[in-house]
């Protein structure tokens, strides 16, 4: 909907930012500690809300720890439905401001942050950006784990155009506006990449998001996640989800349906390249299963998070 074009920037703006959690309250208190850190500039000011997905409340008691610490207003909410779409539209409708902003609870910002993303916005002029999203260790992770390219995701120039493909929320500033008269911007029946659906509707509808290369957040990959098992069935739900983008057409079935075999046949050699080039291609394999499983009916992962 706008042109990229620089525009002065307002200094009466308000921005909320977006959390939804699902028990990780210490991961939650480091980002909301982190959070009551970030610089404005003078530029706007800031609050968050957290929209907790467990029945159980189990983040209740760490935000109201850090609301007394901080002085960055916060709200809480229960979404009691396990859902990310629905945990997401309900923090999308107790957010107050001119610009929301979305990071995950098992990230933490640069303390400029907000800063970079709100500038950003202001001189290219568009409805959204989108920065970097650094994967980040507390402990030694596994050899083969580090070597691999799990969870290390593209940077892209600051000023390039975002397609829906590699569109996120984990790290992205967007305007109000984009969202607004939108009951429920994020569909419960992505049990994941609702967020790149709802960002390939939008770019449809003709919204503008581009990047920000100096926007950075920090993703904290926890021991659960070190797993082979892990990774496949996380891999395994994204296909499942990736068959109900409008793009899974005849083209996309036949790459899966081809990719699996090849895969299959290459695993054992793909071991004399070390674990990481195995991993990658038992990845790749669970991802074209999951994708064909669902289009035959089948949910490989009946979950709603995988963990």
């Amino acid at each position: 909907m706008n042109s990229i074009s620089p525009v002065p920037q307002d200094a009466s703006a308000h921005i909320c930012v977006c959390v939804c959690t699902y028990k990780r309250p210490l991961y939650l208190k480091r980002l909301l500690f982190e959070m009551s850190q970030q610089a404005t500039g003078g530029l706007f000011t800031y609050s968050i809300a957290v929209v907790d997905n467990d029945v159980s409340r189990s983040a209740e008691a760490t935000v109201a720890e850090m609301r007394l610490a901080s002085t960055v207003p916060m709200k809480y909410e229960v979404e009691p439905r396990r859902s990310i779409a629905l945990a997401r539209n309900k923090v999308v409708e107790i957010a107050e401001g001119d610009f929301l902003a979305f990071i995950d609870d098992d990230e933490f910002p640069a303390s400029d942050w907000l800063l970079t993303l709100f500038k950003t916005c202001n001189q290219y002029n568009v409805d959204g950006v989108l920065g970097p999203v650094i994967r980040y260790f507390d402990e030694a992770a596994p050899a083969w784990l580090q070597k691999s390219r799990f969870f290390v995701r593209p940077v892209y120039p600051t000023g390039m155009q975002v397609d829906w493909i590699i569109s996120r929320t984990s790290n992205v500033l967007v305007k109000r506006r984009t969202i607004a008269g939108d009951a429920a911007p994020f569909r419960p029946e992505f049990r994941a990449g609702e967020d790149k659906d709802f960002f390939r509707r939008k770019i449809e509808e003709g919204y503008v998001f581009i990047w920000s290369a100096d926007a950075v957040v920090f993703e904290t990959i926890p021991p659960n996640r070190w797993t082979r098992i892990y990774q496949v069935r996380r891999a395994m739900l994204q296909g499942a989800c990736e068959s109900l983008q409008p793009t899974c057409g005849a083209k996309s079935i036949v790459k899966s349906v081809i990719a699996i075999p090849i895969y299959a046949i290459t695993l054992p050699f793909s071991l004399l390249f070390g674990q990481h080039i195995f991993m990658s291609f038992v990845e790749k394999m669970a991802y074209h299963a999951g994708k064909l499983l669902k289009l035959m009916g089948i949910n490989p992962i009946r979950e709603e998070y995988v963990t």
